[in-house]
């Protein structure tokens, strides 16, 4: 069970080394808690003096944090603490890192509940983040407090830190013996550039752990009601990456295959896509849905078909970051009527955006 205290101006102490606990000092102070940092016997020695009256000057701490793995006086502190009545915790200090340490952590499409535990442990001991634009960045400050924040975002069609000076700043964090986290929009694997970093710690000979994260290509959809799979619906989807537009052939196979298609970064070049599928044999009233800045308060959902999407995004005014989901499975949007009535609307009057048929194709936040 895990209780949230207010620590704003009490006493905490962390008994411990000094840099092994600096992690759990940074969370404490950021939580407004004084903090006091003792080794074991020093710790003992200071509690067992605190007068009964608790004059001042000799104010008992309020939680007494445990952080010195084992240690022939871990019971006898902790008896200490008892006894004046403070509440005691126990965390792992850190390990040394003489050659640092990196960790590639994916933060999930953006809503911070969605970071995995893994990828919390290692924000919370980070000393530098190098973060990006997409992902929980709103929150990482709660979840790595006390840490040097670097921002090396970028935004479509302007990188303002390349990806080798990414690298560079991380592998030169590391090598000060800090611990650095990478911290990444969705899966780092899922083109997050992730597998580039890997090999970077790897030349430099720079310990690196992977933490997955989830993917805004299922993610997004899901918050939508869209399931990439259904049972005699769909049985494989398809990422991609619409960053650059599709090669004809690409577009062939993509209608061949059949199934769903999620496109990521496909904002830019969603004409070329639209027309490329069509132009293969991919029905105009296959159902399309436009997932807009996923899990923020600026969510959208734009529902329409293959032959009406780019009307749709220009009366819409969709704009990146998008996952753009593709086939049947989108019929079972939270708004499945509104998508049940769309081949309708299409054979009657050829397109399919909210500003035309309202009753039934729907924009929703």
């Amino acid at each position: 069970m895990e209780l949230a205290l207010d620590l704003t101006g009490r006493a905490v102490l962390v008994v411990g080394d000094a840099d092994p606990v600096r992690r759990i000092v940074a969370r404490s102070a950021a939580s407004g808690a004084v903090v006091d940092v003792r080794t074991p016997g020093v710790a003992l020695q200071w509690m067992r003096a605190i007068p009964v009256a608790r004059t001042p000057g000799s104010v008992p701490p309020a939680v007494v944090v445990w952080a010195a793995d084992a240690h022939p006086l871990r019971e006898a502190v902790l008896a200490a603490a008892r006894a004046l009545g403070a509440l005691v915790a126990e965390e792992r200090p850190l390990a040394p890192t003489p050659r640092g340490h990196v960790t590639l952590v994916g933060g999930g499409p953006g809503e911070p509940d969605l970071v995995t535990v893994a990828g919390r442990r290692a924000l919370a001991d980070a000393d530098v983040v190098l973060h990006d634009r997409l992902g929980p960045r709103d929150h990482v400050a709660a979840l790595a407090p006390g840490a040097t924040f670097v921002d090396v975002g970028k935004t479509p069609g302007h990188h303002a830190v390349p990806q080798r000076d990414i690298e560079r700043i991380m592998l030169e964090h590391a090598a000060r013996g800090r611990r650095v986290v990478r911290l990444k929009g969705g899966d780092p694997f899922v083109f997050g550039r992730g597998g580039e970093e890997v090999l970077a710690c790897r030349a430099a000979g720079v310990p690196i752990t992977v933490v997955p994260g989830i993917t805004s290509a299922i993610a997004v959809p899901a918050e939508a009601g869209v399931p990439v799979t259904h049972r005699e619906v769909a049985r494989a989807f398809t990422v991609l990456s619409g960053h650059v537009p599709f090669s004809e052939d690409e577009l062939r196979h993509l209608v061949g295959l059949g199934g769903t298609i999620v496109v990521l970064m496909g904002i830019g070049t969603v004409h070329h896509t639209m027309a490329g599928l069509r132009r293969h044999g991919m029905s105009a009233d296959v159902p399309v849905v436009f997932l807009e800045r996923g899990y923020t308060p600026e969510q959208r959902t734009v529902l329409t078909t293959l032959g009406g999407a780019d009307r749709a995004v220009a009366l819409e005014g969709v704009r990146s970051p998008a996952v753009i989901v593709i086939g049947e499975v989108v019929r079972l949007a939270r708004d499945a009527a509104a998508v049940d009535g769309m081949a309708a609307d299409l054979a009657q009057a050829g397109v399919l955006a909210q500003a035309e048929v309202p009753a039934r194709v729907g924009v929703s936040g």
